[in-house]
Protein backbone atom coordinates (compact mmCIF):
# COMPACT_ATOMS: atom_id res chain seq x y z
CA UNK A 1 0.00 0.00 0.00
CA UNK A 2 1.18 3.55 -0.86
CA UNK A 3 1.21 6.58 0.48
CA UNK A 4 -1.52 7.91 -1.31
CA UNK A 5 -3.67 5.12 -0.34
CA UNK A 6 -2.79 5.46 2.67
CA UNK A 7 -3.52 8.99 3.38
CA UNK A 8 -6.91 8.55 1.69
CA UNK A 9 -7.75 5.98 4.16
CA UNK A 10 -7.59 8.64 6.76
CA UNK A 11 -8.99 11.05 5.13
CA UNK A 12 -11.89 9.29 3.80
CA UNK A 13 -11.86 8.23 8.09
CA UNK A 14 -11.88 12.07 9.04
CA UNK A 15 -14.75 12.74 6.83
CA UNK A 16 -16.95 10.11 8.03
CA UNK A 17 -16.01 10.52 11.58
CA UNK A 18 -17.23 13.86 11.36
CA UNK A 19 -20.64 12.78 9.14
CA UNK A 20 -21.03 10.82 12.46
CA UNK A 21 -20.58 13.80 14.85
CA UNK A 22 -17.46 12.08 16.70
CA UNK A 23 -15.01 14.75 18.91
CA UNK A 24 -13.46 17.05 16.49
CA UNK A 25 -10.00 16.54 17.91
CA UNK A 26 -9.62 12.81 16.68
CA UNK A 27 -11.36 13.87 13.18
CA UNK A 28 -9.02 16.14 13.02
CA UNK A 29 -6.08 14.15 13.91
CA UNK A 30 -6.81 12.22 11.25
CA UNK A 31 -7.01 14.62 8.10
CA UNK A 32 -3.88 15.87 9.46
CA UNK A 33 -2.08 12.55 9.07
CA UNK A 34 -3.71 12.41 5.77
CA UNK A 35 -2.03 15.27 4.18
CA UNK A 36 0.92 14.77 5.85
CA UNK A 37 1.83 11.27 4.64
CA UNK A 38 0.55 12.57 1.08
CA UNK A 39 3.32 15.14 1.16
CA UNK A 40 5.89 12.66 2.45
CA UNK A 41 9.33 12.27 0.06
CA UNK A 42 9.84 8.75 0.93
CA UNK A 43 7.17 5.80 0.70
CA UNK A 44 6.16 4.62 4.57
CA UNK A 45 6.02 0.59 3.30
CA UNK A 46 9.78 1.39 2.77
CA UNK A 47 10.72 3.40 5.89
CA UNK A 48 11.76 1.32 9.29
CA UNK A 49 8.88 0.78 11.34
CA UNK A 50 11.22 2.10 14.06
CA UNK A 51 11.35 5.44 12.74
CA UNK A 52 7.74 6.24 12.08
CA UNK A 53 7.46 7.99 14.72
CA UNK A 54 10.02 10.62 14.05
CA UNK A 55 7.90 11.90 11.07
CA UNK A 56 5.81 14.89 11.56
CA UNK A 57 2.39 13.93 12.06
CA UNK A 58 2.63 10.24 13.13
CA UNK A 59 1.57 9.71 16.55
CA UNK A 60 0.82 6.75 18.39
CA UNK A 61 -2.38 6.10 17.18
CA UNK A 62 -1.60 6.96 13.46
CA UNK A 63 1.60 4.86 13.65
CA UNK A 64 -0.71 1.87 14.48
CA UNK A 65 -2.78 2.18 11.89
CA UNK A 66 -0.43 2.91 9.18
CA UNK A 67 1.45 -0.28 10.09
CA UNK A 68 -1.88 -2.61 9.95
CA UNK A 69 -2.61 -0.51 6.41
CA UNK A 70 0.91 -2.07 5.43
CA UNK A 71 1.06 -5.60 7.14
CA UNK A 72 -3.02 -6.43 6.09
CA UNK A 73 -3.47 -3.72 3.13
CA UNK A 74 -6.83 -2.99 5.09
CA UNK A 75 -7.69 -0.16 8.01
CA UNK A 76 -10.70 -2.02 10.62
CA UNK A 77 -12.23 1.20 11.95
CA UNK A 78 -12.25 2.60 8.65
CA UNK A 79 -13.98 -1.02 7.46
CA UNK A 80 -16.40 -1.19 10.36
CA UNK A 81 -17.58 2.67 10.02
CA UNK A 82 -18.20 2.57 6.63
CA UNK A 83 -20.33 -0.42 7.46
CA UNK A 84 -22.44 1.84 9.60
CA UNK A 85 -22.83 4.53 7.01
CA UNK A 86 -25.69 4.47 4.12
CA UNK A 87 -23.47 4.02 0.97
CA UNK A 88 -25.06 7.11 -0.43
CA UNK A 89 -24.19 9.13 2.61
CA UNK A 90 -20.52 8.49 2.02
CA UNK A 91 -21.43 9.19 -1.84
CA UNK A 92 -22.32 12.63 -1.06
CA UNK A 93 -19.07 13.39 -0.38
CA UNK A 94 -18.62 13.36 -4.24
CA UNK A 95 -20.75 16.54 -4.25
CA UNK A 96 -19.18 19.88 -4.43
CA UNK A 97 -19.51 22.32 -1.41
CA UNK A 98 -20.62 19.24 0.58
CA UNK A 99 -18.37 19.07 3.14
CA UNK A 100 -19.05 16.45 6.10
CA UNK A 101 -20.98 18.79 8.73
CA UNK A 102 -23.54 19.57 5.93
CA UNK A 103 -23.82 16.05 5.13
CA UNK A 104 -24.46 15.00 9.09
CA UNK A 105 -27.46 17.49 9.32
CA UNK A 106 -28.91 16.26 5.84
CA UNK A 107 -28.45 12.70 7.49
CA UNK A 108 -29.32 13.09 11.20
CA UNK A 109 -31.67 15.75 10.61
CA UNK A 110 -33.24 16.07 7.24
CA UNK A 111 -33.11 12.27 7.45
CA UNK A 112 -32.13 11.58 3.65
CA UNK A 113 -29.57 8.99 2.76
CA UNK A 114 -29.21 9.29 -0.78
CA UNK A 115 -27.72 11.86 -3.51
CA UNK A 116 -31.26 11.45 -5.40
CA UNK A 117 -33.73 12.21 -2.29
CA UNK A 118 -31.03 15.06 -1.60
CA UNK A 119 -31.98 16.61 -5.33
CA UNK A 120 -35.63 15.96 -4.57
CA UNK A 121 -35.44 17.93 -1.42
CA UNK A 122 -34.10 20.45 -3.24
CA UNK A 123 -36.18 20.54 -5.66
CA UNK A 124 -39.18 20.66 -2.92
CA UNK A 125 -37.53 23.87 -1.64
CA UNK A 126 -36.84 21.63 1.73
CA UNK A 127 -33.19 22.37 2.18
CA UNK A 128 -33.73 26.42 3.12
CA UNK A 129 -35.30 24.93 6.52
CA UNK A 130 -32.49 23.98 7.55
CA UNK A 131 -29.42 25.82 9.61
CA UNK A 132 -26.47 26.31 7.23
CA UNK A 133 -28.78 25.79 4.42
CA UNK A 134 -29.59 29.08 2.81
CA UNK A 135 -31.17 29.56 -1.12
CA UNK A 136 -28.05 29.92 -2.84
CA UNK A 137 -26.25 27.09 -0.89
CA UNK A 138 -29.77 24.72 -2.27
CA UNK A 139 -29.62 25.92 -5.58
CA UNK A 140 -25.43 25.24 -5.63
CA UNK A 141 -26.10 21.66 -3.94
CA UNK A 142 -28.78 20.85 -6.31
CA UNK A 143 -26.43 22.60 -9.73
CA UNK A 144 -23.70 20.21 -8.34
CA UNK A 145 -25.48 16.82 -7.67
CA UNK A 146 -27.10 17.62 -11.20
CA UNK A 147 -23.40 17.42 -12.88
CA UNK A 148 -22.80 14.58 -10.67
CA UNK A 149 -25.66 12.99 -11.90
CA UNK A 150 -25.17 13.53 -15.28
CA UNK A 151 -21.54 11.68 -15.36
CA UNK A 152 -22.55 8.64 -13.82
CA UNK A 153 -24.03 7.45 -16.82
CA UNK A 154 -27.42 6.31 -16.12
CA UNK A 155 -30.19 9.02 -16.93
CA UNK A 156 -33.90 10.32 -16.31
CA UNK A 157 -35.94 9.98 -19.95
CA UNK A 158 -36.41 14.10 -18.57
CA UNK A 159 -32.49 14.65 -18.01
CA UNK A 160 -32.16 12.68 -22.09
CA UNK A 161 -34.96 15.75 -23.49
CA UNK A 162 -32.08 18.45 -23.32
CA UNK A 163 -29.51 15.73 -24.10
CA UNK A 164 -31.18 14.59 -27.46
CA UNK A 165 -32.06 17.34 -29.71
CA UNK A 166 -27.78 17.75 -29.78
CA UNK A 167 -26.94 14.15 -30.03
CA UNK A 168 -29.56 13.69 -33.19
CA UNK A 169 -28.73 17.28 -34.26
CA UNK A 170 -24.80 16.00 -34.37
CA UNK A 171 -25.76 12.73 -35.87
CA UNK A 172 -27.97 14.50 -38.61
CA UNK A 173 -25.11 16.69 -39.64
CA UNK A 174 -22.40 14.36 -40.30
CA UNK A 175 -24.68 11.68 -41.70
CA UNK A 176 -27.58 13.64 -43.46
CA UNK A 177 -30.99 13.40 -41.33
CA UNK A 178 -32.47 10.77 -44.03
CA UNK A 179 -29.72 8.02 -42.95
CA UNK A 180 -30.48 8.54 -38.82
CA UNK A 181 -33.23 7.72 -36.99
CA UNK A 182 -33.32 7.11 -33.21
CA UNK A 183 -34.25 3.56 -31.49
CA UNK A 184 -34.58 1.44 -28.27
CA UNK A 185 -35.30 2.62 -25.30
CA UNK A 186 -35.42 6.54 -26.12
CA UNK A 187 -37.92 5.74 -28.69
CA UNK A 188 -39.92 3.48 -26.07
CA UNK A 189 -40.08 6.28 -23.88
CA UNK A 190 -38.59 4.01 -20.90
CA UNK A 191 -38.32 6.14 -17.77
CA UNK A 192 -34.82 5.76 -17.29
CA UNK A 193 -31.92 5.58 -20.27
CA UNK A 194 -28.79 3.89 -20.09
CA UNK A 195 -28.01 3.84 -23.39
CA UNK A 196 -28.94 5.95 -26.59
CA UNK A 197 -29.48 4.27 -29.75
CA UNK A 198 -29.52 5.37 -33.52
CA UNK A 199 -29.96 3.40 -36.52
CA UNK A 200 -27.44 4.72 -39.06
CA UNK A 201 -27.39 4.33 -42.72
CA UNK A 202 -23.84 4.12 -43.12
CA UNK A 203 -20.97 1.02 -42.22
CA UNK A 204 -18.04 1.40 -39.79
CA UNK A 205 -15.28 2.38 -41.42
CA UNK A 206 -17.16 5.53 -43.11
CA UNK A 207 -18.47 6.27 -39.40
CA UNK A 208 -15.23 6.24 -37.09
CA UNK A 209 -13.15 8.73 -38.68
CA UNK A 210 -15.83 10.90 -38.41
CA UNK A 211 -15.76 11.13 -34.48
CA UNK A 212 -12.11 11.68 -34.54
CA UNK A 213 -12.29 14.91 -33.75
CA UNK A 214 -10.17 17.44 -30.73
CA UNK A 215 -12.35 15.66 -28.19
CA UNK A 216 -13.16 12.21 -29.31
CA UNK A 217 -15.74 10.18 -27.69
CA UNK A 218 -14.12 6.52 -26.02
CA UNK A 219 -14.58 3.84 -28.19
CA UNK A 220 -16.42 0.90 -25.62
CA UNK A 221 -17.22 -2.00 -28.66
CA UNK A 222 -17.01 -2.49 -31.98
CA UNK A 223 -19.11 -5.41 -33.67
CA UNK A 224 -19.70 -6.04 -37.34
CA UNK A 225 -23.06 -4.26 -37.43
CA UNK A 226 -22.94 -1.59 -34.22
CA UNK A 227 -20.17 0.16 -32.39
CA UNK A 228 -20.71 1.50 -28.67
CA UNK A 229 -19.22 4.60 -27.55
CA UNK A 230 -18.80 7.09 -24.66
CA UNK A 231 -19.52 10.13 -24.79
CA UNK A 232 -17.67 12.71 -22.86
CA UNK A 233 -21.13 13.13 -20.18
CA UNK A 234 -21.15 9.70 -19.52
CA UNK A 235 -24.21 8.72 -21.77
CA UNK A 236 -23.41 5.55 -23.91
CA UNK A 237 -24.39 6.00 -27.66
CA UNK A 238 -24.93 2.75 -29.24
CA UNK A 239 -24.99 2.79 -33.32
CA UNK A 240 -26.50 0.33 -35.24
CA UNK A 241 -24.70 0.35 -38.85
CA UNK A 242 -24.85 -0.74 -42.25
CA UNK A 243 -25.99 0.46 -45.77
CA UNK A 244 -29.03 -1.15 -46.21
CA UNK A 245 -32.38 -1.68 -44.70
CA UNK A 246 -32.83 0.86 -42.53
CA UNK A 247 -36.27 0.44 -42.25
CA UNK A 248 -35.33 -3.48 -40.82
CA UNK A 249 -32.95 -2.79 -38.29
CA UNK A 250 -35.32 0.79 -36.85
CA UNK A 251 -38.19 -1.57 -36.31
CA UNK A 252 -35.94 -4.53 -34.89
CA UNK A 253 -33.91 -2.40 -32.31
CA UNK A 254 -36.93 -0.46 -31.37
CA UNK A 255 -39.11 -3.32 -29.38
CA UNK A 256 -38.50 -5.18 -26.62
CA UNK A 257 -37.08 -8.50 -27.19
CA UNK A 258 -40.04 -10.01 -25.48
CA UNK A 259 -42.05 -7.91 -28.21
CA UNK A 260 -40.16 -8.38 -30.97
CA UNK A 261 -39.25 -12.25 -30.68
CA UNK A 262 -42.95 -12.79 -30.50
CA UNK A 263 -44.05 -10.74 -33.58
CA UNK A 264 -41.46 -12.98 -35.80
CA UNK A 265 -43.16 -15.83 -33.87
CA UNK A 266 -46.75 -15.14 -34.57
CA UNK A 267 -46.61 -13.83 -37.99
CA UNK A 268 -43.30 -15.46 -39.21
CA UNK A 269 -43.59 -14.62 -43.22
CA UNK A 270 -43.12 -10.43 -42.61
CA UNK A 271 -40.06 -9.27 -44.87
CA UNK A 272 -39.29 -6.82 -43.12
CA UNK A 273 -36.97 -5.37 -45.75
CA UNK A 274 -40.36 -4.61 -48.00
CA UNK A 275 -40.83 -1.01 -46.74
CA UNK A 276 -38.11 2.06 -47.13
CA UNK A 277 -39.68 4.21 -44.67
CA UNK A 278 -38.46 4.22 -41.31
CA UNK A 279 -42.18 4.98 -39.82
CA UNK A 280 -43.05 0.96 -39.25
CA UNK A 281 -46.40 1.34 -40.77
CA UNK A 282 -45.98 -1.33 -43.53
CA UNK A 283 -44.42 -4.50 -41.22
CA UNK A 284 -47.54 -3.92 -39.02
CA UNK A 285 -49.94 -3.72 -42.41
CA UNK A 286 -48.34 -7.23 -43.97
CA UNK A 287 -49.46 -8.72 -40.55
CA UNK A 288 -52.87 -7.00 -41.02
CA UNK A 289 -53.14 -5.74 -37.40
CA UNK A 290 -53.38 -2.24 -35.78
CA UNK A 291 -50.08 -0.24 -36.18
CA UNK A 292 -48.39 -0.77 -32.58
CA UNK A 293 -46.74 2.73 -31.17
CA UNK A 294 -43.38 2.43 -30.04
CA UNK A 295 -43.82 3.09 -26.65
CA UNK A 296 -46.24 0.03 -26.26
CA UNK A 297 -43.87 -2.38 -27.78
CA UNK A 298 -43.15 -3.80 -24.55
CA UNK A 299 -44.97 -7.08 -24.04
CA UNK A 300 -45.78 -9.94 -26.12
CA UNK A 301 -49.85 -9.26 -25.10
CA UNK A 302 -50.17 -6.42 -27.12
CA UNK A 303 -49.78 -7.99 -30.20
CA UNK A 304 -53.43 -9.97 -29.53
CA UNK A 305 -55.00 -6.32 -28.74
CA UNK A 306 -53.63 -5.34 -32.07
CA UNK A 307 -54.87 -8.56 -33.97
CA UNK A 308 -58.31 -8.07 -32.52
CA UNK A 309 -58.22 -3.86 -33.29
CA UNK A 310 -58.38 -3.22 -29.60
CA UNK A 311 -55.55 -0.95 -28.85
CA UNK A 312 -56.65 1.75 -26.79
CA UNK A 313 -56.87 5.48 -27.42
CA UNK A 314 -54.08 6.78 -25.44
CA UNK A 315 -53.98 9.71 -23.13
CA UNK A 316 -51.97 13.31 -24.75
CA UNK A 317 -50.96 15.88 -22.52
CA UNK A 318 -53.88 17.81 -23.85
CA UNK A 319 -56.40 15.69 -22.29
CA UNK A 320 -55.02 17.35 -18.82
CA UNK A 321 -57.80 19.81 -17.75
CA UNK A 322 -55.95 20.21 -13.87
CA UNK A 323 -53.20 19.98 -11.18
CA UNK A 324 -53.92 17.51 -8.73
CA UNK A 325 -51.55 17.20 -5.93
CA UNK A 326 -48.98 20.75 -5.89
CA UNK A 327 -47.44 22.87 -2.83
CA UNK A 328 -47.86 26.32 -2.19
CA UNK A 329 -45.84 28.45 0.29
CA UNK A 330 -47.99 27.44 2.92
CA UNK A 331 -45.48 24.23 3.70
CA UNK A 332 -42.73 23.76 1.48
CA UNK A 333 -43.64 25.26 -2.41
CA UNK A 334 -42.53 28.54 -3.70
CA UNK A 335 -45.77 30.36 -4.64
CA UNK A 336 -48.21 31.01 -3.29
CA UNK A 337 -51.84 29.81 -4.42
CA UNK A 338 -53.26 33.16 -5.88
CA UNK A 339 -49.63 32.73 -8.26
CA UNK A 340 -50.63 28.88 -8.91
CA UNK A 341 -53.95 29.53 -10.04
CA UNK A 342 -53.46 32.39 -12.21
CA UNK A 343 -50.61 30.13 -13.87
CA UNK A 344 -53.24 27.71 -14.59
CA UNK A 345 -55.86 29.67 -16.03
CA UNK A 346 -53.35 31.19 -18.22
CA UNK A 347 -52.55 27.71 -19.30
CA UNK A 348 -56.43 26.73 -19.86
CA UNK A 349 -57.02 24.34 -17.11
CA UNK A 350 -59.92 24.45 -15.16
CA UNK A 351 -59.14 23.83 -11.51
CA UNK A 352 -56.41 23.16 -9.03
CA UNK A 353 -56.25 20.71 -5.84
CA UNK A 354 -54.07 22.59 -3.89
CA UNK A 355 -52.51 19.84 -0.80
CA UNK A 356 -49.94 21.29 1.01
CA UNK A 357 -48.38 18.63 3.70
CA UNK A 358 -49.57 17.73 6.55
CA UNK A 359 -48.28 18.85 10.06
CA UNK A 360 -45.85 15.52 10.81
CA UNK A 361 -43.92 17.11 7.61
CA UNK A 362 -42.50 19.75 10.19
CA UNK A 363 -39.50 19.48 7.49
CA UNK A 364 -41.81 20.82 5.21
CA UNK A 365 -43.70 23.17 7.14
CA UNK A 366 -46.95 20.93 7.31
CA UNK A 367 -49.99 22.77 8.25
CA UNK A 368 -51.46 22.59 11.92
CA UNK A 369 -55.24 22.31 12.42
CA UNK A 370 -55.10 26.08 13.17
CA UNK A 371 -53.33 26.82 9.83
CA UNK A 372 -55.54 24.78 7.74
CA UNK A 373 -58.82 26.65 8.82
CA UNK A 374 -56.37 29.93 7.88
CA UNK A 375 -55.75 28.56 4.26
CA UNK A 376 -59.59 27.12 3.62
CA UNK A 377 -60.90 30.54 4.23
CA UNK A 378 -58.23 32.19 1.87
CA UNK A 379 -59.35 29.43 -0.99
CA UNK A 380 -62.88 30.69 0.06
CA UNK A 381 -62.23 34.08 -0.72
CA UNK A 382 -59.91 33.32 -4.09
CA UNK A 383 -62.86 31.42 -5.19
CA UNK A 384 -64.99 33.86 -5.49
CA UNK A 385 -62.23 36.01 -6.93
CA UNK A 386 -61.44 33.49 -9.73
CA UNK A 387 -64.17 32.04 -10.86
CA UNK A 388 -65.57 29.83 -13.14
CA UNK A 389 -61.65 28.45 -11.93
CA UNK A 390 -62.13 26.70 -8.56
CA UNK A 391 -59.45 25.76 -6.38
CA UNK A 392 -60.19 22.64 -4.13
CA UNK A 393 -58.97 22.25 -0.59
CA UNK A 394 -56.85 19.14 -0.22
CA UNK A 395 -54.01 18.06 2.02
CA UNK A 396 -50.93 15.67 1.10
CA UNK A 397 -51.90 13.43 4.66
CA UNK A 398 -48.87 11.68 6.21
CA UNK A 399 -49.28 7.82 6.49
CA UNK A 400 -48.36 7.58 9.88
CA UNK A 401 -45.72 4.43 11.03
CA UNK A 402 -49.11 2.44 12.31
CA UNK A 403 -50.81 3.06 9.36
CA UNK A 404 -53.21 5.93 10.73
CA UNK A 405 -53.55 9.57 9.61
CA UNK A 406 -51.76 12.47 10.25
CA UNK A 407 -55.22 14.18 10.97
CA UNK A 408 -58.49 13.32 13.39
CA UNK A 409 -61.31 12.39 10.77
CA UNK A 410 -63.00 15.65 11.79
CA UNK A 411 -60.35 17.42 10.43
CA UNK A 412 -59.72 15.14 7.71
CA UNK A 413 -64.29 15.77 6.88
CA UNK A 414 -63.32 19.49 6.10
CA UNK A 415 -61.46 18.69 2.86
CA UNK A 416 -62.66 18.06 -0.09
CA UNK A 417 -60.31 15.35 -1.28
CA UNK A 418 -57.13 13.64 0.35
CA UNK A 419 -54.38 12.38 -0.50
CA UNK A 420 -52.53 9.53 1.38
CA UNK A 421 -48.85 9.54 1.25
CA UNK A 422 -46.05 7.78 3.10
CA UNK A 423 -43.42 9.99 3.78
CA UNK A 424 -41.19 8.82 7.10
CA UNK A 425 -39.70 5.49 8.26
CA UNK A 426 -39.19 4.14 4.69
CA UNK A 427 -37.45 1.52 5.43
CA UNK A 428 -39.93 -1.30 5.73
CA UNK A 429 -40.53 -4.45 5.28
CA UNK A 430 -43.43 -5.84 2.93
CA UNK A 431 -45.67 -6.74 5.65
CA UNK A 432 -44.67 -3.47 7.60
CA UNK A 433 -45.43 -1.36 4.15
CA UNK A 434 -48.62 -3.36 3.48
CA UNK A 435 -50.16 -2.49 7.00
CA UNK A 436 -49.74 0.65 6.44
CA UNK A 437 -50.91 1.38 2.99
CA UNK A 438 -53.73 -0.73 3.53
CA UNK A 439 -54.74 1.03 6.73
CA UNK A 440 -54.69 4.32 5.18
CA UNK A 441 -56.96 2.99 2.11
CA UNK A 442 -59.31 1.94 3.81
CA UNK A 443 -59.63 5.29 5.98
CA UNK A 444 -63.05 6.66 4.29
CA UNK A 445 -61.55 9.95 3.98
CA UNK A 446 -58.59 8.83 1.73
CA UNK A 447 -59.48 9.76 -1.94
CA UNK A 448 -55.97 9.48 -4.00
CA UNK A 449 -53.07 7.08 -2.69
CA UNK A 450 -50.14 8.61 -3.17
CA UNK A 451 -46.75 7.41 -4.82
CA UNK A 452 -47.23 4.46 -3.73
CA UNK A 453 -43.49 2.88 -3.31
CA UNK A 454 -41.54 5.95 -2.56
CA UNK A 455 -39.24 5.32 -4.84
CA UNK A 456 -37.18 7.76 -6.47
CA UNK A 457 -35.56 6.41 -9.97
CA UNK A 458 -31.70 5.95 -10.25
CA UNK A 459 -31.63 6.74 -6.52
CA UNK A 460 -34.08 5.17 -4.07
CA UNK A 461 -35.92 1.89 -4.79
CA UNK A 462 -38.85 2.00 -2.65
CA UNK A 463 -40.46 0.21 0.00
CA UNK A 464 -41.69 -3.33 -1.15
CA UNK A 465 -45.26 -3.65 -1.45
CA UNK A 466 -47.54 -6.07 -2.83
CA UNK A 467 -49.06 -4.18 -6.01
CA UNK A 468 -52.05 -6.20 -7.22
CA UNK A 469 -53.04 -6.66 -3.07
CA UNK A 470 -52.87 -2.59 -2.93
CA UNK A 471 -54.95 -1.76 -6.11
CA UNK A 472 -57.21 -4.81 -4.84
CA UNK A 473 -57.81 -2.55 -1.89
CA UNK A 474 -58.44 0.66 -3.99
CA UNK A 475 -61.08 -0.91 -6.14
CA UNK A 476 -62.95 -2.28 -2.78
CA UNK A 477 -62.75 1.41 -1.05
CA UNK A 478 -63.16 3.85 -4.17
CA UNK A 479 -59.41 4.85 -3.61
CA UNK A 480 -58.14 6.57 -7.38
CA UNK A 481 -54.23 5.78 -6.81
CA UNK A 482 -51.43 8.64 -8.28
CA UNK A 483 -49.30 8.14 -10.72
CA UNK A 484 -46.57 11.27 -9.57
CA UNK A 485 -45.63 12.48 -12.61
CA UNK A 486 -42.45 14.36 -10.99
CA UNK A 487 -39.83 11.99 -13.21
CA UNK A 488 -37.88 11.35 -10.30
CA UNK A 489 -40.39 9.19 -8.98
CA UNK A 490 -43.38 8.14 -11.68
CA UNK A 491 -44.56 5.89 -9.04
CA UNK A 492 -46.90 3.92 -9.09
CA UNK A 493 -44.70 2.03 -11.97
CA UNK A 494 -46.70 2.19 -14.97
CA UNK A 495 -46.35 -1.65 -15.39
CA UNK A 496 -49.33 -2.27 -12.94
CA UNK A 497 -51.28 0.05 -14.20
CA UNK A 498 -52.68 -2.57 -16.27
CA UNK A 499 -54.13 -4.69 -13.69
CA UNK A 500 -55.65 -1.41 -12.18
CA UNK A 501 -57.44 -0.63 -15.21
CA UNK A 502 -58.84 -4.26 -15.27
CA UNK A 503 -59.87 -3.51 -11.79
CA UNK A 504 -61.70 -0.46 -12.98
CA UNK A 505 -59.42 1.52 -10.23
CA UNK A 506 -58.54 5.30 -11.61
CA UNK A 507 -55.20 6.87 -11.66
CA UNK A 508 -54.10 10.15 -11.26
CA UNK A 509 -51.56 11.88 -13.22
CA UNK A 510 -50.25 14.57 -10.32
CA UNK A 511 -46.87 16.66 -10.79
CA UNK A 512 -46.36 16.80 -7.22
CA UNK A 513 -45.54 20.56 -7.91
CA UNK A 514 -43.51 22.67 -5.50
CA UNK A 515 -42.84 25.60 -7.82
CA UNK A 516 -44.87 27.09 -10.91
CA UNK A 517 -42.75 24.93 -13.44
CA UNK A 518 -43.06 21.69 -11.81
CA UNK A 519 -46.75 21.55 -13.06
CA UNK A 520 -44.79 20.96 -16.76
CA UNK A 521 -43.55 17.85 -15.07
CA UNK A 522 -47.30 16.37 -15.87
CA UNK A 523 -45.79 15.75 -19.81
CA UNK A 524 -43.91 12.60 -17.62
CA UNK A 525 -46.32 11.32 -15.94
CA UNK A 526 -48.41 11.18 -19.84
CA UNK A 527 -45.50 9.75 -21.06
CA UNK A 528 -45.27 6.97 -18.53
CA UNK A 529 -49.69 6.50 -18.94
CA UNK A 530 -48.99 5.68 -22.35
CA UNK A 531 -47.06 2.86 -21.80
CA UNK A 532 -49.17 1.34 -20.03
CA UNK A 533 -51.94 1.99 -22.44
CA UNK A 534 -54.28 4.78 -20.05
CA UNK A 535 -57.27 6.95 -21.86
CA UNK A 536 -58.04 10.01 -21.04
CA UNK A 537 -61.59 8.47 -19.19
CA UNK A 538 -59.13 6.58 -16.74
CA UNK A 539 -57.05 9.63 -15.31
CA UNK A 540 -58.37 11.71 -12.69
CA UNK A 541 -56.86 14.99 -13.23
CA UNK A 542 -58.15 14.54 -17.35
CA UNK A 543 -61.81 15.27 -16.24
CA UNK A 544 -63.44 18.73 -16.35
CA UNK A 545 -64.83 20.61 -13.68
CA UNK A 546 -68.04 19.07 -13.65
CA UNK A 547 -67.07 15.82 -13.84
CA UNK A 548 -64.28 16.27 -11.28
CA UNK A 549 -67.02 17.87 -8.80
CA UNK A 550 -69.86 14.69 -9.50
CA UNK A 551 -66.85 12.50 -8.73
CA UNK A 552 -66.54 14.17 -5.17
CA UNK A 553 -69.97 13.70 -5.03
CA UNK A 554 -70.88 10.66 -5.68
CA UNK A 555 -67.71 9.37 -3.83
CA UNK A 556 -69.01 10.61 -0.60
CA UNK A 557 -72.42 9.13 -1.32
CA UNK A 558 -70.42 5.29 -1.80
CA UNK A 559 -68.05 6.05 1.42
CA UNK A 560 -71.38 7.59 3.49
CA UNK A 561 -69.48 10.95 4.74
Amino acid sequence: MDNYAIAENFSLLSKLLDIHGENSFKTKTYSIAAFNIEKLPVQLKDTPRETLFTIKGIGESVRKKVIEMLDTGKLEVLTEIIAKTPPGVIEMLNIKGLGPKKINTIWKEMELESIGELLYACEENRLTLYKGFGEKTQTNVKEAIEFYLQHQGHFLYAEMETIFPQVNSYLEKLFTKEKVHVTGSYRRQQLTIEELEFVILSNNDEIKPKFLTLQPPELLEEKENTLLYKLKNGLKLRLFTGKTFMNEKLFLTTGSTEFTESLKKVFPKINYQISTSPDDHAIFEQAGIEFIPPFLRESAGIIEKAKEKNLPDVITENDIKSIIHSHSNWSDGVNTIEDMAKELIKRGYEYLVISDHSKAAAYANGLTEERIKEQHRYIDELNDKLTPFRIFKSIECDILNDGSMDYSDKMLSTFDLIIASVHSNLKMTEEKAMMRLLKAIENPYTTILGHMTGRLLLSRSGYPVNHKKIIDSCAANHVVIELNAHPRRLDIDWKYIGYAIEKNVVISINPDAHALDGFDDVKYGVLAAQKAGLTKEQNLSSYNLKQFENFLTERRKKKKI
